[in-house]
């Protein structure tokens, strides 16, 4: 005998969204859903920020901290690309807004529950799959279900040709003096030193005009430590945007996989991966939360319908063909991170860029994208693939999987 049709592992991005989804089907189809989330304590990750593009009328609008309708790109030389990439705008949703509103909606419903336990295995089982762990207490927990989706990030990483890291560290700041502006998001300032592969640029996300998420960011092999992050966001924040006195009332840090891995969503025979773990962070941007909505959602609409959940891929074949060749290109040096994506905002009006790099772009708009890149080094990296063997990354510290910018 079952617990419940389904039991979702985790209570991130992945598993809340997928839970969201399985309860907004009709209710003579919707499965009986367990959610099993980490106790409260040293297990839980700390508030993140998920940051997406979207037209209004999502369904977690209400959710928002803030959204913008204007985004800026700034070159090294400081020359500025503004756009308004309507009726597109960029969304900020905190981790806890988002528990709470997906809470909300599942507190009463029929055919749906939490517990709080952490998981150490999970299998198939005959007619189904197993999930064990320890509730806060340390007392065995045992579940049962005809599928598990488990939305933990992965320990390891699938070998790959190419994997980079984008490592963030994020200062919540209140100035003295009005700083900011609240209706334009820097999504990109490239006004940061450079590594010599990879890249780096700053972030910030105003929430008024004394206060903004300011977050410096890297995409290169290795993460920094402690004292690199804070010397960044004192340089980014005291030389480059001239804040003068400032408050930090909050931090956040992260480390998202960038790789051209393919990572296998199937487990068993009853059990699959979705979120990170199951490929929904798109490889060259390090966004994955519109990934997850389209993955969680197919997954939900599958079993809704009576059909083989296999959570598909939410990146189109094509989107992660040209990822793995940017991928490559920025980690060998062959192509200059700031100036290739200066380029791409200048030249390419950013509704439509936006939509390339969530994938949503046609293949006639991804040709003519690809033509204000630098064509000669993005061809050698192009022949130069089929060649490369996939290797097994180096042991890093675990995914998070909040979408900092591309």
């Amino acid at each position: 005998m079952r617990d419940a049709d389904v039991v979702i592992v985790g209570a991130g991005a992945a598993g809340l969204s997928l839970a969201h989804w399985l309860s907004a089907g009709p209710a003579h189809r919707r499965p009986t859903v367990l959610l099993v989330e980490a106790p409260y304590g040293p297990l839980r990750p700390p508030e993140r920020t998920w940051c997406f593009w979207q037209a209004p009328g999502g369904p977690y609008d209400t959710a928002l901290t803030a959204s913008w309708e204007r985004l800026r790109v700034r070159s090294p030389d400081g020359t500025e690309m503004v756009g308004r990439p309507a009726p597109l705008r960029y969304n900020m949703l905190r981790s806890g807004d988002f528990e709470r509103l997906v809470g909300d909606r599942l507190a009463g419903m029929e055919g749906f529950r939490t517990i709080r336990a952490e998981v150490t295995a999970v299998r198939d089982a005959p007619g189904g799959a197993e999930v064990h762990g320890r509730d806060a207490a340390g007392h065995p927990v045992g579940l049962r279900a005809r599928w598990v989706f488990d939305s933990r990030p992965p320990r390891r990483l699938p070998p790959a040709r190419t994997c980079l890291l984008q490592h963030f560290r994020g200062w919540f700041v209140r100035t003295e003096r009005p700083a900011f502006l609240p209706g334009t998001a820097d999504l990109m300032d490239f006004r940061t030193p450079q590594p010599p592969h990879g890249l780096s640029f700053g972030y910030v996300l105003p929430l008024s005009a004394h206060e903004a998420l300011v977050e410096y960011t890297e995409f290169t092999r290795e993460v920094l430590d402690d004292v690199g992050y804070e010397r960044a966001l004192r340089h980014y924040t005291a030389d480059v945007l001239g804040l003068g006195a400032l408050d930090v009332t909050a931090t956040e840090q992260g480390v998202i996989p960038m790789t051209d891995a393919r990572f296998p969503r199937r487990a068993g025979r009853s059990v699959f991966r979705i979120g990170t773990a199951g490929g929904a962070t798109r490889p060259a941007t390090g966004y994955t939360f519109s990934g997850v909505q389209r993955q969680t959602r197919a997954v939900a609409a599958r079993l809704l319908a009576g059909r083989v959940p296999l959570p598909p891929c939410p990146h189109r074949t094509r989107s992660r063909a040209m990822d793995a060749v940017l991928l490559r290109a920025l980690d060998s040096g062959r192509v200059d991170g700031a100036d290739f994506f200066t380029g791409l905002f200048r030249e390419v009006p950013m509704e439509r860029l936006l939509r390339f790099l969530d994938g949503r772009s046609r293949l006639g708009e991804d040709l003519r994208i690809g033509l204000h890149t630098p064509v000669g080094p993005m061809l050698r990296t192009v022949a130069e693939l089929p060649r490369l063997p996939r290797r097994d990354p180096q042991p890093g510290p675990p995914a998070d999987t909040r979408p900092a910018p591309p």
